[in-house]
């Protein structure tokens, strides 16, 4: 089993030039990013609503994320395998101190980059085993977004909001079609629509299958038949023509989410708040 896995990550570094394949630049400067603007929400926030304190943390331990489903039923969180388990979103979880100085999570943000066909093309490179390709057939690196999203709902299952926000960027995230001009004069147009380069409906199970770039922060809340079933929705927003993340429109998104979270907390927060203005 290790040899295979070994032998095929040989692979993928040949075919992607190295460690740089796996572990993209841009991938390095796209989680930098979010990360970097997440810290700046924490510093405006402060600004912002002094009344309150607000706290930036890098991981949450999946014992702490037991606790908390124990708090909404004794029958949950009872399975721990390895004791300093935990999870590392790229932007860090930020939260705020409620009026019973409990920590409540207001926003949590994480960035995936996936797809250099725009880049590569642009530059004239081929790739494939073979280098006679225009295209790469995409990864699946960013299904291990799914893990973080359902451990922070688990951790959040007893709110009635969900302040989790996934930045997409790169070909693999492509909403319309997007044709690129290589060096020599050559054009190549890319689907979004082919399941091969597509990697975006791995990851709507996280919204329902909801509309995308839209803050989805406050839980809602469907009928069905006798059930009212509560829905937990990452917010995910991608640049559908390839292009990418700006540090002013990461920071426009999660500071609409951290507020909508601050409102959902209105009732939890307000002696804190009320005290100063009196």
């Amino acid at each position: 089993m290790k040899k295979n896995q070994s032998n095929r990550l040989t692979k993928q570094q040949k075919k992607s030039h190295g460690v740089i394949g796996i572990f993209g630049e841009e991938a390095k400067t796209h989680d930098s990013l979010v990360k970097n603007t997440s810290l700046r929400i924490v510093e405006t926030l402060q600004k912002k609503i002094p009344q309150l304190s607000f706290r930036h943390r890098t991981s949450i331990n999946k014992e702490e994320i037991n606790k908390a489903l124990q708090k909404v039923d004794p029958e949950l969180g009872q399975t721990l395998f390895v004791p300093d388990s935990n999870i590392q979103p790229d932007g860090g979880i930020i939260e705020v101190k409620d009026d019973n100085d409990e920590w409540r999570v207001i926003l949590v943000s994480e960035a995936k980059h996936q797809g250099k066909d725009i880049e590569n093309i642009q530059q004239g490179k081929l790739v494939g085993k073979n280098n006679d390709q225009d295209l790469m057939v995409a990864g699946n690196a960013i299904e291990r977004s799914h893990k973080n999203i359902s451990e922070i709902a688990n951790f959040m299952l007893g709110e009635s909001y969900f302040p989790y926000v996934l930045f997409l960027e790169g070909s693999n995230f492509l909403t319309e079609d997007v044709t690129v001009v290589r060096p020599d004069g050559r054009t190549i147009t890319l689907h979004y629509n082919i399941g091969s380069l597509n990697r975006l409906d791995r990851l709507t199970a996280a919204n329902y299958g909801m509309e995308m770039n839209k803050n989805l922060c406050q839980n809602k809340f469907v009928k069905h038949k006798d059930k009212l079933i509560m829905l937990q929705a990452a917010s995910i927003y991608t640049q559908g023509d390839g292009g990418k993340w700006s540090e002013k429109e990461m920071f426009d998104v999660m500071l609409d989410i951290a507020n909508t979270s601050l409102k959902m907390l209105g009732n939890d927060l307000f002696n804190q708040i009320t005290k100063t203005n009196l």
